[in-house]
């Protein structure tokens, strides 16, 4: 058994075929399609986050309005790049946001992706090292202080004369959620960010693009990557089981919709580049194909086999009732037989 979501990029852009052509239209379709999803059994709604470009930006907003809306579905991020973020402020927003979802926030978090801009988070006001180019180290700082606050512990000496009463001890922010802290995920692009994620209690994301490390298929160097994370995991005592996501784009062929939108397209092989920063990358092949051939493409991927949830990408700009239809097929003529479901 699997839990099985949607990744939603969060495109936008006022070309007259898309069905989101405004900021607007994106932000209310991406709850539109968390409840369309909800309705069809899905198990989670994710959103990317992608700063300075026509996508999906300010995470907290939309998944506090889909927490509102919304009754079962999970409500995640895959990922917040923690380059941009202040971890204080942070903590009061993502805790809002899972006390108005009652718990069911599933925040994917990292170092983030290539940018639109050059040094884009020097623009919201952060700085790294000289020996820090990439930002990578201030990132991952960033993220130890918000497990850190996530913990709930008192770290702020109060006011001896506060303008409202206070706890005894010291002062935590507030709102607090309980149990969001087991609820943070890492996304690793190599076996060694795994590992630390592993360390540090954080659930493992990877995506459909890692550092290419040993030259095998993607699939099979992801699964590897799994493994190195469960087995980094087994050497501490963090009291809660770790869960693995791995994304994927996958469309069955089940109308003529379907095939005038996507037969014969899509990379069928994996891809390998160049990613600035990170050296040579492979890219994991995307599955579009009739249901009972993708069944069987899919039996072969290992590391969909390794993870405990599945995040497939979903084309935004095509509307709500186009996805959820993308999402139900994959539910009722795919997951069954695969024994996901």
């Amino acid at each position: 058994m699997k839990k099985i979501g949607f990744l939603s990029f969060g495109h936008f852009t006022p070309h007259p075929q898309s069905q989101t052509r405004s900021a607007s239209d994106v932000l209310h379709q991406s709850i539109d399609l968390a409840q369309a999803a909800e309705d069809l059994g899905a198990d989670g709604a994710y959103f990317r986050v992608h700063h300075f470009a026509r996508q999906l930006a300010s995470p907290f907003p939309l998944l506090a309005a889909a927490g509102a809306k919304t009754s079962r579905i999970e409500l995640g991020t895959g990922v917040i790049d923690m380059r941009y973020e202040n971890p204080m402020y942070m903590v009061e927003d993502a805790g809002a946001a899972d006390l108005i979802s009652d718990g069911r926030l599933q925040l994917g978090i990292s170092r983030g992706s290539p940018e639109q801009v050059i040094d884009g988070w020097r623009h919201f006001g952060y700085a790294s090292a000289d020996d820090d180019p990439t930002g990578q180290a201030a990132a991952r700082q960033k993220t130890e202080l918000l497990l850190q606050l996530l913990d709930g512990h008192g770290f702020a000496e109060p006011d001896p004369r506060p303008m409202f009463p206070n706890p005894p001890g010291l002062l935590r922010l507030e709102p607090h959620s309980e149990g969001l802290r087991q609820r943070i995920w890492w996304g690793a692009g190599s076996d060694a960010t795994a590992r630390w994620a592993a360390e540090l209690g954080m659930n493992l994301m990877s995506s459909t693009l890692k550092n290419d490390e040993s030259g095998e298929p993607f699939h099979v160097q992801q699964a590897t990557q799994i493994r190195a994370f469960r087995e980094e995991w087994a050497r501490h005592e963090h009291g809660f089981e770790p869960r693995v996501s791995v994304s994927r784009s996958i469309i069955a062929i089940t109308s003529d919709t379907d095939r005038r939108y996507f037969l014969g397209g899509g990379d069928s092989e994996d891809q390998i580049g160049q990613i600035e920063g990170t050296g040579r990358a492979i890219f994991g092949r995307s599955y579009t194909d009739e249901p009972e051939a993708l069944i069987e493409q899919l039996r072969y991927d290992t590391a969909i086999a390794e993870a405990d949830t599945l995040l497939v990408t979903v084309p935004n700009q095509l509307g709500v009732d186009y996805n959820a239809h993308l999402i139900e097929s994959i539910l009722t003529e795919v997951a069954p037989a695969l024994g996901w479901r």
